[in-house]
């Protein structure tokens, strides 16, 4: 009984069950909701959040923040653009090099938190500018288009009737949960969000581990930039404007404690598939966009109190 009422009261299972109820409530206003087709495009039109808030996960529970993420999948997205269009390189090299540099910014934003000391909050803040200014920069208020089909078929294609880029999701998602919850490096991962001091005195690689978080971040973040050029056929500098807020609050809305120390890959799913279907389903039922902001965030705040009246009551 004692073990069903700690799943109970899981923030998980709470996020499941206004899943549900959001599913229904969507479904009934509107006819098209629930059909395959919408719910497919639903499923690639959040790729791209979903990819970057795999390792944003990581990021958090560690009880840090990357706030750079949007302005390294801008930078990334232009990249691949200019090493294709302008240097001439065959498009794979400019994809590669595209990934080469967003992974080489996760980095070097480990390096600044790891060995400057530099607070994770200011360290992205100050990097969100620079990649986002040198996107700006090198872009020129450019796009490029005209990519080949090929190409194409990561962000628009489908392989057994699914869209591409979600078996790609699904991998990364799949590898995600394994990590962070069976693995060495996970626990380590929760012990840094824990106490991080009391996790090197343990004699735990908290550097490494944490300079690995953020150079996955960035690499994931370079990842989503190949999707999203893929799906959209185009790059410009603003792409990824403003998308590190909708994975910061997919990664809370899941549970991930904001403090560290506590959150999975899995709370992050659905509070990423909550999202996505009350942004879809409020705009079918005629909702403005200021309106859907709205609910999401009534929604956070909901599921918060929530767990946390029943986290205190567990402990009591």
């Amino acid at each position: 009984m004692a073990v069903m009422t700690r799943i109970l009261i899981r923030h998980e299972t709470i996020l499941a069950i206004l899943f549900v109820i959001a599913l229904f409530l969507m479904a009934a206003q509107s006819d098209r909701f629930l059909t395959t087709a919408n719910l497919l495009n639903q499923a690639r039109l959040m790729t791209e959040v979903g990819l970057i808030a795999i390792p944003m996960t990581f990021v958090i529970v560690t009880g840090g923040i990357d706030l750079s993420v949007g302005s390294i999948m801008g930078l990334c997205a232009i990249l691949v653009g200019v090493f294709w269009q302008n240097a001439g390189l065959p498009l794979p090299a400019a994809v590669g090099l595209s990934l080469v540099a967003g992974t080489a910014a996760g980095l070097a934003n480990g390096i600044i938190i790891t060995r400057f000391r530099v607070p994770p909050l200011i360290a992205t803040l100050a990097t969100l500018a620079l990649y986002r200014g040198l996107a700006e920069g090198i872009s020129q208020a450019r796009s490029v288009r005209g990519y080949p089909e090929w190409f194409a078929q990561l962000g628009q294609g489908q392989i057994l009737g699914i869209p591409t880029q979600l078996w790609l999701f699904a991998l990364v998602a799949i590898a995600g949960i394994f990590i962070l919850r069976f693995t060495t490096f996970g626990r380590t991962t929760y012990a840094i969000g824990n106490n991080e001091a009391a996790a090197e005195f343990s004699g735990l690689p908290v550097e490494r581990t944490k300079l690995l978080i953020y150079t996955a971040s960035g690499f994931i973040s370079a990842l989503a930039a190949i999707v999203f050029v893929s799906r959209v056929s185009t790059t410009r500098s603003d792409m990824g404007n403003g998308i590190e807020l909708e994975v910061i609050t997919a990664v809370v809305l899941g549970g991930t404690s904001i403090f560290g120390g506590r959150g999975m890959v899995i709370g992050t799913l659905i509070g990423l598939c909550l999202m996505q279907i009350l942004q879809n389903g409020l705009s079918l039922a005629g909702v403005r966009g200021d309106g859907t902001t709205v609910v999401i965030g009534a929604i956070l705040i909901v599921a918060v109190l929530i767990s946390n009246i029943l986290g205190r009551f567990s402990n009591d």
